[in-house]
């Protein structure tokens, strides 16, 4: 591995942020992380998230922020990164009310405008996949692919998800390559190998990590960003057992 940061996507420890969110960025900072990646701020401003960050020496990878809000509030979604010091605000959901066809062109047109708005102002707009992105609905294309494609690389940029592209029947590394100018941001997520394809600790499954981490290498990837969406463990231990997967990679 290089010396690519990583970060903790804070939906991870979601419960544990409710109960305690500066708490929770403490423990992350004293798990190694060199940063988050934001899902909500803990009820708190962009500024008061930015002194905790400060006094716990993390920094702010990116922020998920719900399709709406970037709709209706695009303005303070992108002085909130600036406030931050973050470069990069994610889509990272779509509603199963908002996956028809058109809902899917008018998504596409509304990420070119979004991302072209936030590249004006030193920001960068991403998209997150999930498994559904990979129909094909569009002549035979994935909708994926017709996303990226019919954007502008400069206005919008990948956070391939490696578990689920896999979930998928995809190979991340194929994607990485694919798209290798818009990659940025990778979602590290390994999958159990059982029928049941549930989400693992980083190394205890069967997605190729260690193939993601060297193209990564090659692609210029600027952070890494561990998420488990359901853990069967603490999250907490959750995230330190991929931290440690890491760690072991990068002294290979």
């Amino acid at each position: 591995m290089t010396s690519i940061p990583i970060a903790v996507q804070m939906y991870t420890l979601r419960e544990e942020c409710v109960q305690d969110f500066a708490g929770t960025l403490k423990k992350v900072a004293e798990l190694g992380f060199d940063g988050v990646e934001f899902a909500g701020y803990g009820g708190l401003t962009a500024k008061e998230v930015k002194g905790l960050l400060n006094e716990f020496g993390l920094r702010a990878a990116a922020s998920h922020v719900p399709l709406e809000e970037l709709e209706n509030n695009l303005c303070q979604v992108i002085e909130n990164q600036k406030i931050l010091g973050s470069n990069y605000v994610v889509c990272p959901y779509l509603l199963p009310d908002r996956r028809t066809k058109e809902d899917y062109k008018a998504l596409i047109t509304f990420l070119d405008q979004a991302g072209e708005t936030c590249h004006q102002e030193g920001i960068i707009l991403c998209y997150h996949n999930h498994d559904f992105e990979l129909e094909r609905i569009f002549n035979d294309r994935t909708i994926l692919e017709t996303i990226f494609d019919k954007t502008n690389a400069n206005n919008l940029k990948a956070e391939l998800d490696v578990y689920w592209l896999t979930k998928a029947g995809e190979n991340p590394v194929e994607w990485m390559d694919r798209y290798k100018n818009r990659t940025p941001l990778i979602h590290l997520k390994d999958m159990t190998t059982d029928d049941e394809q549930f989400f693992a600790e980083l190394g205890t499954g069967g997605v190729d990590i260690e193939a993601v981490i060297q193209k990564g290498k090659e692609n210029g990837v600027e952070w890494w960003v561990i998420e488990q969406d359901v853990c069967r463990r603490s999250p907490f231990e959750s995230i330190e057992i991929s931290m440690n997967y890491l760690k072991l990679l990068k002294d290979k």
